[in-house]
């Protein structure tokens, strides 16, 4: 019996970081044939950035009660229902010939973005407690979908045309629905009870840990995504490198922040939650202060006269600074889960929904502050100094609630011991 569960466990991790990938995949998929959509319906750059944001906020949106259905009915059949529900919308995409009708199915294709807060509790309450953190980072890597579809799509429209990359998309996430289904498997022990309603389930809401972990999420998580659609312009026009060259440099950023999640789950395993999101969060503020220094020319008056000295990031540095920065939110996607996990293993679908929305919500919202941001001072640094404020808040909202307590323990448990 004891086989039979460990074999069931791990298909169903499997399953669900296949179907997820698959689900990212798609979710993704208007950044690559929004730019075809984009010259056939002669689109501006707003509209062009509400084409393909709207999916991002309705899988951001959708979080919330797709992770307290999980924990009420299952993972297995609400995810399967996702996958089912965006088979129609993503194959008549190919048909859509007006721009409100991309917006639209756009909306029902941003579901698939909401299969995340599905997988993870369901995921999550297959293992045990030490082994969480490894199991929800290994599911979370499914994001590297969004470098799938980069692979996948263009290959697509080479042969076929844009049009082919929702009628292939929606088959293939067919095929995977039915897939998961035949490999997934479900666990009665695991729900809520049908008779709680979602409002006690977001009772959660009143927990403060559960916003600090929102805090957390929206830096590595929606930072991660804001930074991932923002570096590729930023490599053009802070360094004047062509298309191509700067896409594969923000692949260096890019991708380990997708792939190394799982890495990020063990060592939260290992080491505990908060220690890794401690060093997350000083790596990140540390590069993060030096990526926000802009190019600077400076004057100064010497014995021989003036003298002018440049000081700025040249392309290697910053990209080494990029890929430690990626590296480190990828340990801390898992890190902030492996809380939730730990702390909430009862409705962790309800609270990895709340903050999978706010990680979601600053995927969606910071690029368009990072632009207003350039517009404004004319800094291009400045998306980067908007982060680092953003970790200060983090940094010091760890330190007021674990690392002061957990000193506050210390100390005292070493004053009970020497009076003792």
């Amino acid at each position: 019996m004891a086989t039979s569960r460990n074999a069931q466990k791990y298909s169903v991790l499997a399953s669900s970081t296949l179907a997820f990938t698959v689900c990212f995949m798609v979710w993704m998929m208007f950044g690559v044939i929004g730019i075809p959509i984009k010259k056939m319906l002669d689109l501006n750059a707003t509209e062009f950035g509400l084409l393909t944001a709207t999916p991002v906020l309705t899988g951001s949106l959708s979080r919330i009660f797709l992770g307290a259905w999980t924990d009420k009915y299952g993972g297995r059949i609400v995810l399967f229902l996702i996958m089912l529900t965006c088979v129609i919308p993503i194959w008549m995409i190919g048909y859509a010939t007006q721009y409100w009708q991309f917006l639209v199915l756009g909306l029902f294709v941003g579901l698939a973005g909401g299969s995340f807060s599905v997988g993870t509790p369901y995921v999550a309450r297959w293992f045990e407690v030490k082994q969480r953190g490894m199991a929800m980072g290994i599911f979370g890597a499914g994001n590297s979908g969004a470098a799938v579809n980069k692979f996948v799509a263009p290959a697509i429209i080479a042969a076929f045309g844009w049009t082919a990359v929702p009628h292939v998309y929606a088959g293939v996430m067919l095929v995977m629905a039915i897939l998961f289904w035949f490999f997934s498997y479900s666990d009665e022990s695991h729900l809520v009870g049908k008779s709680v309603t979602l409002r006690e389930q977001l009772v959660v809401l009143k927990d403060p840990r559960v916003w600090k972990y929102c805090q957390y999420y929206s830096i590595v998580f929606g930072g991660y995504v804001a930074l991932s659609l923002w570096m590729v312009q930023y490599y053009v026009g802070e360094y004047g490198f062509n298309m191509k060259t700067a896409a594969l440099l923000a692949a260096c950023f890019s991708l380990p922040g997708g792939v190394l999640r799982a890495v990020g789950g063990f060592l939260s395993d290992k080491f505990g939650a908060h220690n890794v999101t401690w060093w997350v969060l000083w790596v990140s503020w540390v590069c993060l202060f030096l990526l926000s220094y802009p190019q600077t020319d400076f004057t100064i008056k010497t014995v021989d006269g003036f003298t002018t000295f440049h000081l700025g990031l040249n392309v290697y540095l910053f990209t080494a600074l990029m890929f430690v920065m990626g590296v480190a939110w990828a340990f801390g996607k898992a890190s902030v889960f492996k809380y939730i996990g730990d702390e909430f293993s009862h409705n962790i679908g309800a609270v990895s929904g709340v903050v999978g929305l706010a990680g979601g919500l600053g995927g969606f919202v910071l690029p368009i502050m990072f632009g207003a941001l350039q517009d404004i001072t004319g800094v291009r640094t400045s998306c980067f100094m908007l982060m680092y404020g953003i970790v200060w808040v983090s940094l010091t909202w760890n330190y007021l609630t674990e690392v002061r307590r957990i000193d506050v323990m210390k100390t005292a448990d070493q004053l009970s011991q020497a009076t003792a």
